[in-house]
């Protein structure tokens, strides 16, 4: 599973947020928003490459995974290793240091529901 810092995932946000993206618009926005020299952003832009989850070609920055299926393999690493794959082990271990709202149960709710058709 491909793995990103801090730094690198906001940079990916961004990229995530605006995609397709030219790859000058892409090196403007990270001098704007973080601070980045080009060099740094076409360093972590390689890299991202490298690891598969996005691509440069013809000078456009696009996915090779969303957002979502990112963090989703993100998490489901976190759950596996920490909690030896159990989900409820997980939220058990989360309700214990914040408590959830009622509207939040609901989400829950609503959520298993839905894995169970």
């Amino acid at each position: 599973m491909p793995t990103m810092g801090v730094l690198e995932s906001r940079f990916a946000d961004m990229i995530w947020s605006h995609e397709p993206l030219a790859s000058r618009d892409l090196i403007e926005m990270a001098q704007r928003e973080l601070s980045w020299k080009a060099t740094t952003s076409y360093t972590v832009l390689k890299r991202l490459c490298e690891r598969g989850i996005f691509r440069l070609q013809d000078k456009t920055v696009t996915s090779m995974i969303s957002r979502e299926e990112f963090y989703g393999m993100k998490s489901e690493q976190f759950v596996e290793e920490t909690f030896d794959g159990s989900l409820p082990a997980f939220i058990a271990a989360f309700g214990t240091r914040k408590k959830l709202s009622e509207e939040e149960i609901e989400e829950l709710k609503k959520l298993i529901d839905g894995l169970r058709r």
